[in-house]
C-alpha cells in the first residue's frame, strides 16, 4: 500500500511540474513571440544566395528582411540580375523599377611596360602592403597589379593580367567586392546602360608633363576631349562624363565621344564590357584596345593616395 502511494505521489508531482512547464512555455512563447514574415523565407529563395554585400547588406537573409519590411527596392541583387529582381517582385507584389546592371570598371590602362619608373618590388606580395611603400611604383594612382582583387573576387570575373587588373565582363556581377578590396580605389561600380560604356582609363590627377613622366598611355588633361564634346567636364586634370546623362542611343551624343576618342591623343578614351553582335559586327575591321575604364562619379574622387 505504502509502495503504491509513493508511486502516486511521485507521478502527481511529475504532472504538476508538467503542467507548470508548460505554462511558462506557453507564457514565454507568447511574451517572447518574434513574427517572422513568411515572405522572407521566399525571397531568400529566389536569391542567388552569393552574400556578396554588394546590395549593401550584410548577407541574402538580411536584404530579404529588408525587402519584406519596405526598407530597401527589389532590384539591389547585382549578382541575381533581372530576373532575380522580376522574382522578388512578383512576391513583393510590386513592379520593378526601370535600373541598369553595375559592373566593376578598373581605373587604369598601364600595363607592366608602359609603366615608365618602376622599381622592382620585393615587399609582401598584397596591394595593401605594396601601397604603404614608396617609390617602387612612378604613378601613385595606377594599378598595383598584385591581385588582392582577384582574391576578393568569388565570381571569378577578374585577373591580373601583364601587371593590370582587367575585368571579365560575362562573369562580373557587379557586387563591388573588388571596389572593397583596392586599396587605391581606382575600381568602381558603373551603371551600364548598354553591354557597353565608355569612360577614361586613367586615374591619374597630375599634370601633363609628370604623367608623361611615369606613364605612356596616362590622360595628360590636355582638354581634347572636352572640346568637341560637352558630355566632358575637366575635374583634377581629368575628363568627367556624366554617366546620369550619357545615353548610349543617342546619336548626338555619339557623334561627340566619336571625335572625343579620334581627339584623345593618348587614346585614354575607351569602351569597355561585353560587346553584342551588332558591336562586333560594326567594329570588324578595327582592333579593339583591351583596356580598362573609369567611372567619372567614383571612391577615386575621395580617395586619399599613398605612394
Amino acid at each position: 500500500m505504502l509502495t503504491f502511494t509513493l508511486v502516486a505521489l511521485a507521478a502527481l508531482v511529475m504532472l504538476t511540474l508538467a503542467l507548470v512547464a508548460s505554462s511558462v512555455l506557453g507564457w514565454a512563447n507568447r511574451a517572447f513571440y518574434v513574427y517572422v514574415d513568411p515572405r522572407v523565407a521566399r525571397i531568400q529563395e529566389a536569391l542567388p544566395g552569393a552574400n556578396c554585400g554588394g546590395c549593401g547588406y550584410v548577407g541574402c537573409e538580411q536584404y530579404a528582411e529588408a525587402v519584406a519590411g519596405g526598407e530597401a527596392t527589389v532590384n539591389l541583387c547585382a549578382p541575381g540580375g533581372a530576373g532575380c529582381a522580376g522574382a522578388v517582385a512578383d512576391i513583393m507584389g510590386v513592379d520593378v523599377e526601370p535600373s541598369w546592371p553595375y559592373r566593376a570598371i578598373v581605373h587604369c590602362a598601364a600595363t607592366t611596360s608602359q609603366r615608365l619608373g618602376q622599381v622592382e618590388y620585393r615587399g609582401e606580395p598584397t596591394c595593401s602592403a605594396a601601397n604603404l611603400v614608396a617609390g617602387h611604383q612612378g604613378c601613385t594612382y595606377g594599378c598595383l597589379g598584385l591581385g588582392d582583387c582577384v582574391v576578393s573576387c568569388e565570381f571569378d570575373a577578374i585577373h591580373v593580367i601583364d601587371g593590370l587588373a582587367v575585368i571579365d565582363y560575362r562573369k562580373c556581377t557587379g557586387c563591388g567586392a573588388c571596389v572593397d578590396a583596392c586599396p587605391r580605389h581606382i575600381i568602381s561600380r558603373v551603371p551600364f546602360k548598354a553591354s557597353r560604356v565608355l569612360a577614361v582609363a586613367c586615374s591619374n590627377q597630375d599634370f601633363g608633363n609628370d604623367v608623361r613622366a611615369v606613364c605612356s598611355v596616362g590622360c595628360i588633361g590636355c582638354k581634347a576631349c572636352e572640346r568637341v564634346s560637352d558630355l566632358f567636364t575637366m575635374r583634377d586634370n581629368l575628363p568627367a562624363l556624366d554617366y546620369e546623362v550619357f545615353e548610349p542611343k543617342d546619336s548626338d551624343q555619339l557623334e561627340g565621344i566619336d571625335k572625343s576618342i579620334e581627339k584623345c591623343p593618348m587614346e585614354s578614351l575607351i569602351w569597355v564590357g561585353e560587346p553584342t553582335p551588332e558591336d562586333i559586327l560594326a567594329t570588324a575591321d578595327e582592333e579593339l584596345p583591351a583596356r580598362a575604364e573609369a567611372d567619372f562619379k567614383s571612391t577615386v574622387d575621395q580617395a586619399e593616395w599613398w605612394g
